[in-house]
């Protein structure tokens, strides 16, 4: 008697299972949903004009060819990629309302975010030591920085988050969606999927959970680590001036990392499911929106190497 009911159970859950999901996007009025548009359009087009304009400048000047930058063209390189696997959604929904995204398309969009965060996660760790040689180990810095080594942190960077992408995608797709199929998130993430699972998700939150205490956790402690001892040579230099020029290559990574963890932190070491969906999309827009495109202008606002190759550049053309 079990065994029919149980395949009769199986069967029905295959018939019912979510093939699509509707992402409802940042829910507002129509007229707002313009207005959104335009901004955003704005904001993602801008985004991509800055990051290809730091790798052009990277890959076209010799004297950006250094660690430092060759780890900012690649941050420049993801957030590109990063931006484009999450503003596509936004905008649509922004245009047309709540749509429909199949299944697989949500899961493949899924699988990008995840790779793209944690890979973001390891470079601004590595970005960080970097600068903790450069001012902690100067004597030491073109031995243990040589490009083999560079080759290699951003290598492990990107294929780090490709497997670690695969294991949490692998997870979450395996989970059963059995109705409502609304996704209150303008992209296919993490908790909105946990939300609507219809099994049990005790095994997928508990990978999700400690991926994020070492992708996330461990990155960030690196970082910590790295500007404590920075923060402790700094102050040990008699120049003034030596303090502000070591402090001035620091403080603009010191401002990306504290803007991205604090919003990545709070939604990704908290994967069961998290109730305030409007704090979790205004969040979601910190590091999906404004970090890539506010990165750029951050590094070189106050970089004098970039100004040079820049203006070479605007007077060559």
């Amino acid at each position: 008697m079990l065994g029919p009911r149980m395949e009769r159970s199986l069967e029905l859950g295959n018939m019912t299972r979510v093939q699509e999901f509707v992402l409802l996007g940042l829910s507002t009025s129509p007229e707002t949903r313009e207005v959104l548009f335009a901004v955003f359009l704005t904001l993602y087009l801008l985004t991509l004009l800055e990051n290809s304009l730091i790798v052009f400048l990277v890959c076209s000047h010799t004297e950006l060819h250094k660690p430092m930058y060759f780890f900012l063209g690649n941050l420049s390189c993801l957030e590109m990629c990063y931006v484009s696997v999450t503003m596509p959604s936004l905008l649509v929904g922004l245009r047309t309302g709540p749509y429909h995204v199949s299944f697989t398309a949500c899961m493949t969009q899924l699988f990008f975010f995840i790779s793209l965060i944690c890979t973001e996660c390891t470079l601004l760790a590595s970005m960080a030591c970097d600068r903790y040689v450069a001012i902690c180990r100067p004597l030491h810095y073109p031995l243990l920085m040589r490009p083999q080594v560079c080759l290699g942190l951003a290598g492990t960077s990107w294929l780090g988050g490709l497997l670690v992408s695969v294991v949490k995608t692998a997870c979450i797709a395996s989970l059963s969606y059995c109705g409502p199929n609304a996704l209150n998130q303008f992209f296919c993430d993490v908790s909105p999927l946990l939300n609507l699972s219809c099994t049990h998700v005790a095994l997928t939150e508990l990978v999700d959970f400690l991926s994020a205490i070492v992708i996330f956790c461990g990155t960030l402690l690196v970082a910590l680590a790295s500007y404590s001892a920075i923060g402790a040579t700094v102050l040990r230099m008699p120049s003034a001036a030596a303090r502000r020029k070591a402090f001035s290559t620091c403080a603009s990574h010191l401002v990306v990392v504290g803007i991205f963890y604090s919003a990545a932190l709070f939604i990704y070491c908290r994967p069961s499911r998290i109730r305030s969906m409007d704090l979790n999309k205004v969040l979601s827009v910190i590091y999906t929106v404004a970090t890539p495109m506010c990165n750029p202008v951050i590094y070189c606002l106050r970089n004098r190497e970039v100004h040079a190759a820049l203006f070479r550049t605007l007077r060559w053309t």
